[in-house]
């Protein structure tokens, strides 16, 4: 906030005026959350958004929900997690598709007497809604962990800070800016702020998601030789 009133040349706040400031810092304040909130759509995979959950399973239920602000989840990463207690090893969950799931296994989850069918699941299935179902119904309580990436949060009060990094701050201020002279019907400002915050979204795109990933060579056994797969756009 302090740092966009610097650059419109309005006095900075402290931590007892912020509360109550009006007229250009209550839209001060919305251009930041709007900046934030922007940069997050240019992409769904920020490292910066990465969680990791872990859920514990009921022995018989086979649908769980997501979290509240899980934007985009990665199915690629549901496993079991290992459990002494349990007496269970890790276990990487296979993803099988909804349709094939609903003709060949739905009736499980009306069967939840049934003990026999019930084992350590092997495989995970998008659901339509904000949910996800294992498969098979598990037989006891396992530890279930998965990755997703999460929607930012807005900034309310004066210390918050958002989870952009803060060598970043400058690209958020001039989305910030862009608002801002919107608002002052500063057309042609608010359009070079604009340019500025796409080309700075553009360099942090390069820096954390295009990335070259390799692969290891599985016919050659112990070679210990990888080769590019490709780049991750």
């Amino acid at each position: 906030m302090n740092d966009l009133s610097r650059r419109v040349n309005e006095t900075e706040l402290t931590a007892a005026d912020f509360p109550t400031a009006t007229g250009y810092y209550n839209t001060a304040k919305d251009a930041v959350n709007s900046s934030i909130r922007l940069l997050n759509q240019e992409t769904f995979q920020w490292p910066f958004n990465h969680t990791e959950r872990e859920d514990v399973l009921t022995a018989g239920d086979m649908r769980y929900d997501y979290p509240a602000n899980a934007k985009t989840v990665d199915f690629n990463t549901f496993r079991i997690k290992r459990s002494s207690t349990l007496g269970n090893e890790t276990t990487m969950l296979r993803q099988m598709d909804y349709e094939e799931y609903l003709a060949k296994f739905v009736d499980d989850e009306y069967n939840s007497s049934d003990m026999s069918i019930r084992s350590v699941p092997k495989y995970v299935i998008r659901a339509p809604g904000n949910q996800y179902i294992v498969y098979p119904s598990p037989d006891q309580d396992y530890e279930l962990v998965y990755e997703y990436y999460s929607l930012p949060v807005d900034l309310i009060l004066y210390s918050d800070v958002p989870d952009v990094p803060e060598a970043y701050r400058h690209i958020l201020i001039d989305g910030a800016m862009y608002y801002v002279q919107i608002f002052r019907n500063d057309n042609e400002s608010a359009n070079m702020s604009l340019g500025k915050f796409n080309e700075g979204i553009k360099n942090m795109r390069s820096i954390y998601i295009n990335r070259y990933e390799y692969a290891r060579d599985t016919r050659v056994a112990n070679s210990g030789m990888y080769s590019v797969k490709g780049r991750v756009s």
